[in-house]
């Protein structure tokens, strides 16, 4: 079988090994493909059986002019890059990777929200700069800091991930309280689901940890954020476009949000326009909330063996069946 991966680098930048797919074809791998350069994607693929994709996207003209495709795996949950619809047509599975990063992403949403109660880069950044060693008191802090013990920190998605942060969030003292179209018993037993509202007046910090849904795109937006207790801090490493971003940045320049946690934005890479660039006490980090190693090690072993089970003819993790 001959098998091309047309942007590898985010997943692997050096450190795992390809050996698996290798050991299941013939491999070539590229670090990037131009995501707007349809015809360098089709000179690629060539007549690659197994496709493998992260964010360079598979169109209808593409699967058109490459007849040989038969598989298309994509190296994350999240499969909107490829058009699964045509693909079902010509009966080519497309498979994801589900679950591989529910430890990490709730993880780096604590990050977030206890650098915007501790400002601890910053402070580390004072310090290197000798403020500390010329600073008259033997302490100093430029940001209030901020204890979560006692606080109520509202999830809305209340999955796997969700469910992550909020048992990290109890372990810290915090309240939790969750927001969910489908309820869960395991959830439940975690945390009382409320109606939106509710969350939205009760929480000193909400995390978002839903999927981008017609229902749930631009849920923080100027009217909800109204809603919300002053001073009231947000959460996001799920997807940019559940945020109005002007609504958000007017909120934080006002005070009404104390500061924001962002791990995404509605355009990525972001660009420069971007309101939040410039809005008051707002953390961007780059999307890495997926990216610590152990989970890249474990996207690459499902993707590795979504492959092998369509090679033997029983296909796992198809979202065209």
């Amino acid at each position: 079988m001959k098998i091309v991966i047309l942007d590898g680098y985010t997943e692997n930048p050096g450190d795992l090994s390809w050996g698996s797919f290798e050991a299941l074809g013939e491999l070539k791998v590229y670090d990037r493909t131009p995501v707007n350069e349809t015809k360098t994607i089709i000179e690629r693929i060539g007549n690659a059986e197994a496709v493998i994709v992260n964010k360079t996207p598979v169109s209808k003209e593409t699967l058109d002019a490459c007849p040989g495709i038969k598989y298309i795996g994509v190296l994350a949950t999240g499969y909107n890059v490829v058009d699964v619809g045509a693909a079902k047509e010509k009966g080519i599975p497309v498979c994801n990777i589900p679950t591989y990063g529910t430890a990490a992403v709730g993880q780096f949403a604590i990050a977030l929200l206890l650098e915007i109660c501790h400002h601890a880069g910053h402070h580390d950044k004072a310090v290197h700069e000798g403020r500390w060693e010329k600073n008259a008191d033997w302490c100093f802090w430029d940001y209030p800091l901020i204890e979560l013990a006692g606080k109520t920190m509202g999830i809305i998605g209340f999955g796997r991930i969700g469910q992550a942060t909020g048992t990290i969030a109890k372990a810290l003292g915090m309240n939790v309280i969750a927001h969910d179209e489908f309820e869960s018993d395991v959830g439940k037993a975690l945390a009382p689901y409320v109606p939106l509202d509710k969350l939205l007046a009760e929480s000193d910090v909400i995390a978002l940890h839903c999927p981008l849904l017609p229902s749930t795109q631009g849920i923080i937006n100027k009217s909800n954020i109204a809603k919300m207790k002053n001073g009231v801090i947000i959460l996001n490493n799920s997807r940019g476009p559940l945020v109005v971003e002007q609504d958000l940045a007017d909120a934080l320049n006002s005070g009404k949000v104390y500061a924001a946690g962002l791990d995404v934005v509605s355009t990525e890479p972001i660009t420069g326009n971007n309101p939040l660039l410039k809005a008051k006490n707002c953390i961007i980090t780059p999307h890495i909330s997926w990216a610590p190693k152990e989970s890249r090690r474990r996207l690459m072993d499902i993707a590795v063996e979504d492959l092998k089970a369509f090679i033997v003819g029983k296909p796992i993790n198809i979202v065209n069946p």
